[in-house]
């Protein structure tokens, strides 16, 4: 699977776990940045990965920033884009079940680089349950 991964300056260093863990599991990875610790603003990474969700060139997407909310609120103003707030297991297991989130959100500030490495692993490895949950998801 191809996944975007992008991050703002305050999730630069979880970034880099992030993108090791997913080499490990196998997955090409599109960094869309950023790539030093410079202030920048997140709204732009958050678009260069939704844009490559929505057009197909990534099957999935990862944005970091020191919460992850900044960046779950950008990702989800776009037509097509799920995006999920994870910060443990069961929302990131569910996000992907019964949501069919396509772009997960992590907070570095609060979160660190072993949960978030298991966060990615269950997430990329839930599938969709369909059903009653895809009627949910085509109504908006």
């Amino acid at each position: 699977m191809k996944v975007a991964v992008g991050c703002d300056h305050g999730g630069l260093l979880l970034k880099e776990s992030v993108l090791a863990v997913l080499g490990q599991m196998g997955h090409e990875v599109e960094d869309v940045g950023t790539f030093a610790a410079d202030s920048v603003d997140y709204p732009a990474f958050g678009q260069t990965v939704c844009n490559k969700v929505r057009s197909g060139e990534c099957q999935r997407g990862i944005l970091i920033c020191g919460t992850g909310i900044g960046m779950s609120m950008v990702a989800n103003r776009f037509p097509g884009i799920r995006a999920a707030l994870c910060h443990e297991l069961f929302t990131a297991r569910l996000s992907r079940e019964h949501n069919d989130a396509n772009v997960l959100c992590l907070g570095a500030r609060v979160i660190g680089p072993g949960l978030a490495e298991e966060i990615v692993r269950v997430w990329l490895s839930t599938e969709f349950a369909g059903g009653r949950h895809q009627r949910r998801i085509e109504m908006f």
